[in-house]
């Protein structure tokens, strides 16, 4: 009897394997994440403090690299970060990203100030490193952009918009400058068209999908905790964007994660 095919192999670009959800859990995570195609895994470090839990995740499976950086909604509760800071940890060989870092404004608003001094920090450590800074952007579309664009002309560096839900012009400043965009299971979601069409308009070797989990589960599973096994699922809802199958565009995904984050390039 001949064996089933593998799974496509396919990257979560962005997960938190050291939340509290996933607890005791790690090895059935990671087995299920496998068997999904799930062969590489960023998960991320919002708050420098825990870095060196979410180091030691890493350290422990193969396929699972890490960032770290100060989330912005964390940034009135943290220690500022420093370059120097970032930079070491970057010495790390799973390290391969700086952040997430950006502006939040849904919700913590008021330490917008804050926020874009952190931001900036992230970006110098980014452009020190040679590592992708990884973004997120909440209600902030306009200092996002203008921040951006500001610093990619004191000195370039590489970035992902990571989860991207905002709108098309801040879209088409992070693709002017190079950047990337991120698919979450919120491009999945049926009342997500517009979402959907701001992702159409973008070149598809310019996208990385990821899980943000246990966070945003795509159908059939929204509202459930997600986990990494979950981005072939958003994968394969979302393909039909670009006029791919499942197979061509996690092929294309992977690729594309292989240039951004090209220490944990296959």
């Amino acid at each position: 009897m001949s064996q089933a095919a593998p799974p496509t192999p396919i990257v979560d670009s962005h997960c938190h394997l050291d939340f509290p959800d996933f607890e005791g859990e790690h090895d059935a995570l990671i087995d299920r994440a496998r068997a999904a195609g799930v062969t590489r895994m960023v998960t991320i470090c919002t708050r420098l403090r825990q870095e060196p839990q979410v180091r030691a995740l890493a350290e422990r499976y193969d396929g699972v690299f890490y960032a770290a950086g100060t989330h912005p909604m964390s940034v009135a509760d943290e220690p500022m970060a420093t370059v120097d800071q970032l930079v070491a940890l970057s010495a790390h060989p799973k390290f391969v990203g700086i952040g997430e870092t950006g502006l939040d404004y849904h919700y913590t608003a008021d330490s917008a100030a804050l926020q874009a001094e952190s931001l900036r920090i992230h970006i110098e450590a980014a452009r020190r490193t040679g590592l992708p800074l990884i973004i997120h952007s909440r209600d902030a579309d306009d200092d996002m952009a203008r921040i951006l664009a500001e610093e990619h002309r004191a000195g370039p560096f590489s970035c992902v918009m990571h989860c991207f839900t905002s709108r098309a012009a801040l879209a088409q400043t992070a693709l002017d400058l190079g950047f990337y965009l991120s698919m979450s299971g919120i491009a999945a979601f049926p009342r997500s068209a517009d979402l959907r069409a701001i992702f159409a308009t973008a070149p598809v070797d310019r996208i990385l999908v990821e899980t943000d989990s246990p966070y945003l589960a795509p159908p059939p599973h929204r509202g459930k905790r997600n986990e990494p096994a979950y981005v072939a699922k958003t994968a394969a809802l979302v393909a039909e964007i670009f006029g791919m199958d499942y197979a061509q565009f996690a092929a294309q995904t992977s690729a594309n994660f292989d240039r951004l984050f090209s220490k944990a390039a296959a």
